[in-house]
């Protein structure tokens, strides 16, 4: 059974699939260093409503499963989860300036994919049971008969 999130007003299930790498491929996120990137990724992650699925940190690269808020935009959730570290990193360990100029850890880019969960039976189940809650069972969309 898939695990929805709940706004205040939403019921959903927003999954994206990130992966960013360190500049130049520089191979420094280990020991201390990657400890302390998927901390500063984890806190960014809650103060913002996002539940981490799965990730890891490599060597030269991060990727993470993210479920998030309806509100987040997945341009802005990478903003905040590589500025913040990449800033905050950078001043906690002075000897990754020898690998990065201008203050950049991170590559510019990045990969983001959305992960579907979604069917048609779950839209009519969740139709139907609108329709109930709010009794409104003469209000039908379209034929109710959904394609695929």
């Amino acid at each position: 059974m898939i695990d929805y999130e709940h706004g205040s007003h939403t019921i959903h299930n927003i999954q994206y699939y990130f992966i960013w790498t360190t500049k130049g491929k520089h191979e420094v996120l280990i020991g201390q260093i990657a400890s302390r990137v998927r901390e500063l990724i984890s806190q960014s992650c809650i103060s913002k409503g996002i539940r981490i699925i799965n990730g890891a940190v490599g060597k030269n690269h991060v990727r993470i499963q993210l479920s998030c808020p309806t509100n987040l935009a997945p341009s802005f959730i990478a903003q905040i989860l590589k500025g913040r570290s990449s800033h905050l990193i950078q001043n906690e360990f002075p000897e990754l300036k020898n690998h990065y100029s201008g203050q950049h850890l991170w590559e510019r880019g990045y990969f983001c994919a959305t992960l579907g969960s979604i069917t048609i039976d779950i839209i009519k189940n969740f139709l139907e049971e609108s329709l109930e809650r709010n009794d409104m069972k003469d209000f039908k969309i379209g034929d109710d008969d959904f394609q695929s």
